[in-house]
């Protein structure tokens, strides 16, 4: 029996210049992953109280915002894929800091209102929120954090 018929690859050109200079530490992707990194240990100390996670208090900020919004839009405007929204929804919900409601306009969307606790906690942490961009940013220049 003959072996199973493969395409090899072709070879890539290597460029020894490129291979020789390279240096992780100064790819934009590792920087954005550093920075991300830095800024939610910082967002998780400031807003440890509070018990919400960024992607929450993203949600929270913008029901804040907006008022009442279908659970999608906020999704969208959060970027946050559906099903994930979903489960921010139901943890938040099940906290008791947003209210589910059917849209009276159009039954199949799914309105979140901030509950009267909700508005509280998200008030509460949008009031340390500079904090939290003001200490991320604290190692730049002010040109460099511009």
């Amino acid at each position: 029996m003959n072996a199973p018929h493969r395409h090899e690859a072709p070879t890539p050109e290597i460029d020894a210049e490129a291979v020789r200079t390279y240096r992780v530490e100064e790819q934009i992707g590792y920087l954005i992953r550093r920075a991300h990194q830095r800024a939610s240990a910082i967002f998780e100390t400031v807003m440890r109280d509070f018990s919400v996670t960024p992607v929450q208090f993203a949600v929270m900020t913008k029901l804040h915002d907006l008022g009442p919004t279908s659970q999608n839009q906020v999704g969208r405007l959060v970027g946050v894929d559906p099903a994930t929204m979903f489960g921010v929804a139901r943890r938040l919900t099940a906290r008791g800091l947003v209210r589910p409601t059917a849209d009276e306009s159009d039954a199949r969307l799914v309105l979140l209102t901030l509950t009267a606790e909700g508005l509280a906690v998200i008030e509460a942490m949008k009031s340390r929120g500079a904090e939290v961009t003001a200490r991320t940013l604290e190692p730049l220049s002010p040109e460099e954090a511009a």
